[in-house]
């Protein structure tokens, strides 16, 4: 991918993207299949418990790194081995162009290798005389045609049999048809001479076992086993990261990788190297066998008390299989050469700030890449951290500062908030949503009807909606978050109407402000840490058995984040975790604390679907409550294979590329139009913003509304 020097360049890149339909459809085809094909490989695994000991043997080796590689080098140069560290990317091409050198090789066959991608080394051999056959099908294509992997698994996810029929056609001078099983006919044709000449072969390594100096390749093709074996010289290409102690870890690690990447228990390949082995084409009779260990930065990233869970990443590519952005706009527009979320963070340190800081902020925080990584990578957290990063290395865009101006001064910003009530009357009228505005100050949101600041916000409702109950259950304190607050009050009134005689003590603590969650997606750290110390200085959780909040994002960001941004702030931690523990969604205190106690309902309602919020069904970890209300309201609700897909808003990522909200939007609309509901619910009033803003610039009849007004409006009494 041409590097954007600008956003707005990146953004013109990614409409380019969405104007591809074949790739597209090809995308959005294996998105759907592979939630599938991956639930049923790990259907009879402890996957959390993989996941975990995955996660905990990675953080164990590169603790180890230094110990590990010195363990590797003599075991395997015993076995006939030599074994190489290079610092740099451009040090270890340079090792590798002086081996052929002084091997007399001057025809390579490559198999594939994302590490070899990173340090750019065909083109460095290229440039040094020497031809490189990348043999990998996908790879050969995508060679043929000068473009890089647009996945780290399946590199030409993105091209058409069509497009591969034409390319195949010009390679081989021949007319060729769109058979698939001719089109391969026609690779392994023209690729099988290139082993035969070949008199050097490059790999990678998924494994390098410091236990025995083995090294493990993990293919679908036998072009690997090709490319080790038949050439004279074989020189891997690993990264540091790829060490692990024992063949038992790396077994491991094997059960995880290949089904996360494609589904499947095994690959068709799996194929352990220790050593020079006999070689035919050889003078001595044996392999010449270098490996080439890449530091790059990694063991730097290894002692970092953050980043280090980045070197977890087994290049499964299950972080882009799950990205609803990458799902729209693939991997040449979607990563560099890294591709999906852990290309967002490797990126920085691989290959700079200039590639990177335009891609890392193109991210929904949807928290899809975190729930699927089988290595328990935190992902929606390191992408923020490298958001901090680029933004330390350049001067900040006006929004941040202005957002994190206000936002960490709630009585400026609440007092901007009451000033905006009146100033939008001439726009609003008495109507629900801004109107006539002009083209220049709506910019690219008219994809959806944005509303208007409620006449009276709740917090200057409290003292007359506040509940009188004498001997409280539970004392609740309302985290109302800044859009339930100034915006949709009555998702907060419809709240106190199902808790109305349940004998819970609401308070409205009246200083707090917003959860800071705007500011951090902008990656201004700071700004974040300053309103989270001012949360929990406002709401004492001492005082309280539970906060309560109605906003999923709101919820996630008070209960994962805060811990986070003040773990290093003296004196706060009991504060912080006792605020954190009390945090609540709504869905979980109706159904599980209330446990619909005096609760009863009208019969009959209309066919309802439920948006799961990404923030409840993943960063909360909430699915089958609100789902349960739903159902026990008495309303007619029907599950759908899209529920926890994203609905595109992502906070103030739809004002950075709205393009891409847009079409996110449109997916869910077109899909829950099609299946006819007429209600759709949800727990987080960011969700209700963008899906009720698109369903009311359609006007085709379906309703969205949050869980708590869709029980209120069925609570009989």
């Amino acid at each position: 991918m041409q590097t954007a020097r600008t956003l707005k360049e990146y953004r013109e890149q990614l409409d380019e993207a969405l104007s591809e339909p074949f790739q597209r459809k090809s995308l959005d085809a294996f998105a759907t299949a592979y939630r599938e094909s991956r639930a049923k490989a790990f259907a009879e695994l402890d996957l959390p418990g993989l996941i975990q000991a995955i996660g905990a043997s990675k953080d164990t080796a590169m603790a180890d790194l230094d110990a590990l590689y010195t363990r590797f080098k003599e075991r395997a140069e015993q076995a006939g081995a030599t074994v190489h560290l290079a610092s740099t990317a451009r040090e270890a091409n340079a090792l590798i162009a002086d081996i052929a050198a002084e091997n007399g090789c001057s025809k390579v066959v490559k198999s594939k290798s994302m590490t070899a991608e990173e340090t750019l080394l065909n083109h460095f051999l290229e440039n040094e005389g020497l031809t490189v056959t990348e043999t990998d099908l996908g790879e050969w294509i995508i060679q043929l045609r000068g473009e890089g992997p647009s996945h780290m698994v399946m590199p030409a996810i993105h091209l058409s049999r069509e497009e591969v029929r034409r390319l195949f056609t010009e390679v081989t001078g021949q007319e060729q048809g769109q058979d698939i099983d001719d089109l391969v006919k026609v690779a392994r044709r023209e690729l099988r001479q290139r082993f035969v000449d070949a008199d050097m072969g490059v790999s990678g390594a998924n494994f390098a076992v410091a236990e025995s100096g083995t090294l493990g390749l993990v293919t679908n093709e036998g072009n690997a086993r090709l490319a080790t074996t038949l050439p004279r010289v074989h020189v891997a290409l690993v990264g540091l990261d790829k060490l692990v102690p024992t063949l038992d870890t790396a077994l491991q690690t094997l059960k995880g990788l290949t089904r996360n990447a494609t589904g499947q228990a095994i690959s068709s390949y799996v194929t352990w190297i220790t050593g020079a082995n006999q070689c035919a084409a050889s003078p001595s009779g044996r392999k010449n066998l270098h490996i080439v260990f890449l530091d790059n930065g990694r063991s730097a990233l290894a002692r970092d008390p953050v980043f280090k869970e980045a070197l977890r990443c087994v290049r499964c590519g299950a972080c882009a299989n799950v990205c609803p952005l990458y799902r729209l706009v693939g991997g040449h527009k979607y990563g560099h050469i890294y591709i999906g979320a852990i290309g967002l963070i490797l990126t920085y340190f691989f290959h700079g700030l200039d590639k990177d800081k335009n891609l890392v902020q193109n991210c929904l925080n949807c928290q899809a890449c975190r729930e699927v990584c089988v290595a328990g990578i935190d992902l929606p957290r390191l992408i923020k951290e490298t958001q901090v990063l680029v933004q330390s290395s350049r001067k900040r865009p006006v929004v941040n500062l202005l957002a994190a101006r206000l936002l960490t001064n709630r009585k400026l910003f609440h007092g901007l908030l009451t000033s905006a009530r009146y100033l939008q009357k001439p726009v609003t009228g008495n109507k629900a949503y801004l109107r006539h505005l002009p083209h220049a100050f709506l910019g690219k949101q008219d994809f959806k009807a944005l509303p208007a600041l409620a006449p009276k916000p709740f917090r200057s409702m409290w003292k007359d909606v506040k509940p009188h109950v004498p001997r409280p259950r539970y004392t609740v304190a309302l985290f109302t978050g800044c859009l339930q607050d100034f915006v949709y009050p009555q998702q907060l009134l419809s709240c106190l109407k199902i808790l109305a005689d349940q004998d819970i003590a609401v308070e409205l603590p009246l200083d707090q402000g917003c959860c800071g969650l705007p500011v951090h997606m902008l990656g201004e750290k700071e700004a974040s840490r300053t309103v989270a110390e001012h949360n929990i200085g406002a709401i004492d959780p001492a005082q309280f058995d539970f906060i309560l909040t109605l906003c999923a994002s709101c919820g996630s960001h008070l209960k994962e984040n805060y811990p986070l941004l003040l773990q290093d702030t003296a004196g706060s931690q009991v504060k912080v975790k006792q605020f954190s523990d009390r945090v609540i969604d709504f869905s979980s205190f109706v159904h599980d604390v209330l446990g619909f106690q005096n609760l009863s309902f009208r019969t009959g309602g209309p066919k309802t679907a439920y948006h799961a919020p990404c923030h409840l069904c993943r960063g909360l970890g909430v699915t089958d409550e609100p789902r349960g209300l739903l159902k026990q309201s008495g309303l007619a609700y029907e599950a759908h294979d899209e529920e926890e897909t994203c609905c595109g808003l992502g906070g103030t990522y739809s004002l950075k590329f709205p393009e891409l909200s847009a079409e996110i939007l449109s997916r869910k609309l077109d899909l829950l139009e099609e299946r006819g509901y007429e209600l759709l619910a949800t727990d987080c009033p960011g969700c209700i913003l963008q899906l009720r803003g698109g369903a009311e610039k359609r006007q085709r009849g379906l309703r969205v509304v949050h869980t708590a007004e869709a029980l209120a409006e069925r609570k009989e009494g």
